[in-house]
């Protein structure tokens, strides 16, 4: 939970000066908030054997930069946090997100990365 309170304290930190627009702050808070209600109603089927929620689901919530509200739900409900392979996943979501903000936030990020790419 520290991680996640920690990147979202440096993303406002970031919107405030001026090197993030608003909108990412908000689309950061919607999808945390929709990515904690996805666990928590998978959670609540899982204990009553009902219809769960796609790990699918759970994976694109948490790139699309939901997965800080994910790894508190993880820690707060104990769901999803044993799985091996489920955290392998989520964890390479949340690198691919990071990695995906950095060029989005950091100018002529993404033409430096292409370069490299291109000499390999």
């Amino acid at each position: 939970m520290k991680f996640a309170a920690l990147f979202m304290a440096a993303l406002i930190a970031v919107v405030l000066v001026g090197r993030l627009p608003l909108l990412v702050l908000a689309v950061y808070g919607v999808a945390s908030v929709a990515a904690y209600i996805a666990y928590a109603t998978d959670k609540s089927a899982a204990r009553r054997d009902a219809w769960r929620v796609r790990e699918r689901t759970l994976h694109l919530l948490g790139l699309a930069g939901g997965w800080p509200g994910a790894l508190i739900a993880q820690r707060v409900l104990r769901h999803k946090s044993a799985k091996r392979s489920f955290r392998a996943v989520f964890w390479l979501t949340v690198v691919l997100n990071c990695l995906a903000l950095g060029l989005y936030a950091l100018p002529g990020a993404g033409r430096h990365v292409l370069s490299l790419l291109r000499a390999y």
